[in-house]
């Protein structure tokens, strides 16, 4: 069901006379033995329409029984009155905006199990598709980065919407924010982490514009692709120190034990968001040294769970337990040194034909419980 602004009233109005004063009857909680595991919004990718809506993602939120959310645009801005984008295809957010589509990774090929009881890779024809932009933090990102859907200059349409967004973006009231966090925050859901974050040629009012929204929402770091841009990582670490806050950087199959090493030099502002499934179907190596490393020098502020296989086991994305990512020992290793930063579920494993994001979420928390248990 989506739930829109009305609705909310409605339900407020009902909450303000309960115990609680939560609009649902149950508070989430996916904090278990001092292990906090939260969701990144992607995971809800089948429902796009209902990930982009900040009412309508609180409720798949507690329905997922999850406590805390590294939380991707447009909801935020949305909830707070910004201008729609045009419509454009791609996109890597459940609503499009650089990456994978709406639809998520495609089905596995058919694969033939080995003697070890682990795939055979297939031999794949080669790509003929260009990658899709987005993948960076800025120009000269590592990932990529560009204007069009696939690098290609932006329409007149997007430059029109971007000049109206910014200017949106320097007028609105934090208060906006600051109301949704309250919102998430009364239905037992924190937002550690937002992933709007500036890029290499904006202004610096508008970096202090991305921190401030992250501020406001109570987290306390936003998320960008690790760059080659030092100029771009050493601002932006530290606008995120003159804001309390971190500059978390995500890399995908191409990190290292050494990959971020660089950025954290550049400012104490930047921080490591590790993608534990991404490191082993890049390396084909554990993430635990690497995790080890970075978590005792408390430069971790967010970690990324899903369970990928080797590349010599094809590099798959699997339901959690079929693949080569140890997370029960990566929890437990949070456990054990009382880490406080949170580990983002990111659904990327094909949703099942009857099943949901939701459901998938939840057998994801049930088994990081179980893995603490």
């Amino acid at each position: 069901m989506n739930l829109n602004r009305r609705d909310f009233g409605k339900l407020a109005l009902a909450a303000a006379a309960s115990p609680t004063g939560s609009l649902f009857a149950a508070k989430p909680n996916s904090k278990f033995d001092g292990v906090q595991i939260g969701v990144i919004t992607y995971s809800y990718r089948d429902k796009p329409e209902l990930a982009n809506n900040a009412e309508s993602l609180l409720k798949l939120l507690v329905d997922s029984n999850i406590s805390a959310i590294e939380l991707m645009p447009p909801a935020a801005e949305a909830f707070a009155g910004a201008p729609a984008a045009p419509a454009r295809g791609g996109g890597r957010g459940p609503g499009g905006g650089g990456g994978r589509g709406s639809g998520g990774p495609p089905a596995p090929p058919a694969l033939v199990m080995g003697t070890d009881g682990k795939p055979s890779c297939p031999v794949l024809p080669a790509a003929t598709e260009a990658a899709p932009a987005g993948r960076a933090g800025g120009p000269g990102g590592r990932g990529g980065g560009g204007g069009g859907r696939f690098g290609g200059p932006p329409s007149p349409e997007m430059v029109a919407y971007t000049e109206e967004l910014k200017k949106w973006r320097l007028s609105v009231s934090m208060d906006k924010f600051k109301a949704l966090r309250k919102m998430y925050n009364d239905a037992g859901v924190s937002i550690y982490c937002h992933k709007l974050t500036p890029s290499a040629n904006m202004s610096d009012e508008e970096y202090d514009y991305m921190f401030g929204v992250g501020v406001a929402l109570g987290a306390d770091h936003l998320t960008v692709e690790l760059s080659n841009d030092l100029k771009f990582m050493k601002k932006l670490g530290d606008f995120a120190l003159k804001h309390k806050m971190t500059a978390a950087y995500h890399y995908h199959t191409l990190a290292t034990m050494t990959a971020w090493d660089e950025a954290l030099a550049l400012s104490k502002g930047n921080s490591v968001n590790f993608d534990c499934g991404h490191y082993i179907a890049g390396t084909g190596e554990s993430p635990l040294p690497a995790l080890e490393k970075y978590g005792k020098m408390g430069r971790i502020a967010s970690i990324h769970l899903k369970d990928r296989t080797t590349p010599a086991h094809c590099a798959l994305n699997l339901a959690w337990g079929q693949g080569d990512t140890p997370i029960g020992d990566i929890l437990k290793m949070m456990r054990k040194n009382k880490w406080k930063f949170p580990a983002s579920i990111e659904l990327e494993y094909q949703i099942p034909e009857g099943s949901t994001a939701v459901a998938e979420v939840k057998k994801c928390v049930d088994f990081a419980k179980k893995s603490l248990g």
